[in-house]
């Protein structure tokens, strides 16, 4: 496996059964939303009382209610397991440092709050499955000395519960999934079109799985919650419980080393990995229009507009290019022998890639190849690397076809999706004329997978 401190590279998913993966950031949302629908059908029908809430949850059981009690506790694990799956993939492929510094870390705190929410659903139960975790909660907070004890000693049975408590209860499964999606807001916020939608087909299939293993397995409470007594046999839910028995498998002390090392180490991660930045785009006033194009297209919101002028905020900027392949004065048309655009990398600007252009359309090549540095290509295939696809201005492959070229191809990523999030979904809107910059109509494109063909009309 390559070391996680390797350069940042996009994981290739060429395999359709693994296509899921390439979506798991909007299948948790999917999944939040499942959980928000069927709890506030639960809350509707719940008892929030000591004396209630046991036998409401019972009554629950029968036909829908006990359906969407299933299905509620299906989709807290699917959510679980989507955050943790979504986790390893960004690691493994380096993306949280640099300019995904802040997405990376924003998204540390979540993984406390997700599973706070769904420990603290798991008390309103009140069986003893509530009970074990409740107390074991309890006993491992007042190992850190943050004022536990009372709550401790009334659930171990010393003291009297009260309405108050149970209510204490209510407010954190509430307010806990209400501060999580404030969370997941901050968190896509540096994004630009933030996939937060699952496609239509794998939100229906995980919603048809979770009801089908809803009605399959249906669950169930365990006995009712007795302060006398402690549980000793009980289902646990590894998917969000299994850090009581870690607990008492070690001590509530060596747990908390090992959960606050954690996040203290997914925190540190950016700042341990950090390799030297790539130059941030550049705004060259006299060329820049405003038109805010490069705004609109960027993945990571580095550009803004101040006034009529673009503005780049260079810790944002993943000097990918797509700025550049968006911005209307990118044109290899101009006169000028000086091709200086609007917005530009310093390290590859699009004069340099006229430049390349023109060497290679004087050798006279049956076609023109460019490729984005992340796509395979055949050894020996003569072509011109970019750093994303959509960091080639659509001009150019006029250009290079009324200057001798017979065809032109432009290849992007592996299927899987793209290094820059963006950049194939960006070039094929461009090419199919449904945004600017465009095609001209006298320019024919084909698609095959991540490939286009271009000729002359």
């Amino acid at each position: 496996m390559a070391s996680i401190f390797a350069p940042e590279t996009h994981i290739g998913l060429g395999a359709r059964f693994l296509a899921p993966l390439r979506h798991l950031g909007a299948l948790g949302f999917a999944l939040f939303w499942m959980l928000a629908a069927s709890g506030i059908y639960l809350y509707i029908r719940f008892d929030t009382s000591i004396a209630g809430a046991y036998d409401s949850i019972g009554e629950l059981e029968w036909w829908f209610g006990g359906v969407l009690r299933s299905l509620h506790r299906y989709a807290a694990d699917a959510f679980v397991a989507v955050v943790a799956l979504h986790l390893v993939r960004e690691l493994l492929a380096g993306r949280f440092r640099g300019f995904r510094t802040f997405s990376w870390i924003s998204g540390v705190p979540l993984v406390w709050l997700m599973y706070a929410s769904g420990i603290v659903g798991y008390w309103l139960v009140w069986d003893t499955r509530a009970q074990f975790s409740a107390q074991a909660s309890a006993e491992w907070m007042l190992a850190l000395g943050i004022g536990a004890e009372p709550m401790a000693r009334n659930f171990l049975g010393l003291g009297q519960i009260s309405d108050r408590l149970f209510s204490l209860f209510v407010f954190l499964h509430i307010g806990l999934p209400l501060a999580l999606l404030a969370g997941m807001w901050v968190h896509v916020q540096r994004l630009g079109r933030p996939a937060t939608v699952a496609p239509r087909a794998l939100a229906w299939g995980m919603l048809g799985m979770l009801l089908a293993l809803a009605f399959l397995r249906p669950v169930a409470s365990e006995a009712r919650w007795d302060p006398a007594l402690l549980p000793q046999m009980l289902q646990i839910d590894w998917f969000l419980l299994f850090i009581h028995p870690l607990m008492y498998a070690t001590s509530a002390a060596q747990l908390w080393l090992l959960t606050g090392g954690a996040t203290a180490a997914l925190v540190a991660l950016p700042l341990l990995a950090r390799r030297p930045a790539a130059p941030a785009a550049r705004v060259d006033a006299g060329n820049c229009s405003g038109c805010g194009r490069c705004v609109a297209d960027c993945p990571y919101e580095a550009v803004t507009l101040a006034g009529n002028q673009a503005l780049v905020y260079a810790d944002r900027c993943a000097s990918c290019g797509i700025c550049a392949g968006a911005c209307p004065s990118s044109t290899p048309f101009r006169s000028t022998p000086e091709l200086v655009s609007g917005i530009d990398l310093p390290d590859s600007t699009v004069h340099d890639l006229r430049r390349d252009l023109q060497a290679v359309l004087a050798g006279r090549p049956p076609g023109v190849v460019f490729r984005c540095e992340h796509a395979p290509h055949a050894a020996g295939e003569a072509g011109i690397a970019l750093r994303c696809l959509a960091a080639l201005p659509p001009s150019f492959v006029e250009y290079a076809l009324r200057k001798g070229a017979r065809s032109v191809r432009a290849v992007g990523c592996a299927e899987g999706g793209c290094a820059w999030r963006l950049g194939l979904e960006l070039s094929a809107e461009r090419f199919s004329g449904e945004r600017e910059p465009h095609l001209r109509p006298n320019v024919r494109a084909v698609k095959h997978a991540n490939e286009y063909a271009f000729t002359l009309r």
